[in-house]
Formats: C-alpha cells, structure tokens, sequence
C-alpha cells in the first residue's frame, strides 16, 4: 500500500504576541497539492524520515503536529491521523530548508535505477543501487554504458528490451528540478522574505 502527503504552508502573523492582535499565531498560506503532487518515498526519507528506505538522514522526523497549528490546517489534516497517530506527521521551517546540503547522500546507497519495457503498456521498477550495483540489479539491466560514478545529472539509455535511467542518490537529486518541491521551496521563499526564515512552515502528515 502506498504512502502519500498531505498538508500545506503557513506563515506566522507578524501582530502574533501584540496586544493589538487577537488572532491565531499561524496562518495557512497555501495547500501542498497544487505545488507538490508526487510519490517519492526517497524525499519523504529525506525530509521528514517516512518510508526511509534510501538511508537519508532525515531534516525533520517525527515532530507531529505544532501546538500552535492554524485551525484551518488542522482540519485539513487531522482527517489522516488516527488517534495516537501523530508520529505521522512532521512539519520543517524555511530556515532549516534553505540550509540544506544539497550535496549530502545516505551512506549506503548511491543512486536510484529505475527501468521498463519498450513495449506499452509497461510497468516502471525502481532499485536502489550500491557501488558497485549488485548482482541481480546487472542481470536485469545489464552493464551501464558508461561509468557513472560520480555523476550530478540523470542518465538515460535503452538496451534491446528496456528503457533505463538512473539518477545519483544526493538531496539535491531527490529535491531537485525534475521533482515538484521546487514550486513548494519558491512559495515558501517568497512568504520568508515578508515574514522571515522562521516564520514560514511546511506542515504535512502521511497515509
């Protein structure tokens, strides 16, 4: 069964802790669906520690819910979190995402292959590989065309029955431009920029 993510932005009101201001700390700014609509158990990992099987150290596991969660964003995702559940949820600021390794990678894996048929309709296999790629993985793609240790950009090539690609394992590759979370990163650098790195939020929980 698979795991998917809900949840949204929120920014923090700047008249938050003044007299003057009588409503919630947080505001939800924007839903994450518009922006990020991907399954990708290899930024999840990396991100919030969800279905880590890449071996990422995680930014921001296991932080449940805010306590000062907006009452907007909490009946959004309160719906997929069943009672004593809120390990399921995280939530991570723009501060800590705009100070991110883009170079960091787990310390097992290199990267990820991914391969199907040239005939349609065809099913996609993903694997992750070590240096070297283990036994099974060339018997089924066979040998690489070329060395790509060390590689920072996707490869693609085809044998005589598959299609493959494989990209290098990093935090950049897994958050990068070919993935959703740059529409989710420019959002919340643009409300960091009226209310500041840390008071901006990604707020999310799993199913």
């Amino acid at each position: 069964m698979s795991t998917d993510i809900h949840g949204g932005i929120e920014f923090r009101h700047p008249g938050a802790g003044t007299d003057y201001y009588e409503g919630e700390p947080w505001v939800a700014a924007m839903d994450l669906w518009p922006l990020y609509d991907e399954t990708d158990y290899a930024a999840f990992g990396c991100l919030f520690g969800v279905r880590n099987y890449s071996g990422f150290q995680p930014l921001a596991p296991d932080r449940g819910l805010p306590v000062d969660l907006s009452s907007g964003m909490r009946a959004q995702l309160e719906p997929w979190l069943a009672p004593g559940e809120l390990d399921s949820a995280s939530w991570v600021s723009w501060a800590e995402l705009a100070t991110l390794d883009l170079t960091a990678a787990p310390d097992h894996f290199v990267g990820r292959l991914s391969w199907h048929t040239r005939t349609l309709p065809s099913t996609v296999y993903q694997q992750l590989v070590t240096d070297p790629w283990q036994p099974e993985v060339l018997s089924t793609v066979g040998v690489p065309p070329a060395d790509l240790r060390g590689t920072t950009t996707r490869v693609e090539w085809s044998t005589d029955k598959l299609n493959c690609a494989y990209e290098p394992l990093t935090v950049g590759a897994v958050l990068g431009p070919e993935t959703h979370w740059p529409h989710v990163f420019a959002v919340m650098k643009a409300l960091a920029g009226r209310f500041g790195d840390d008071g901006v939020r990604l707020v999310v929980a799993f199913d």
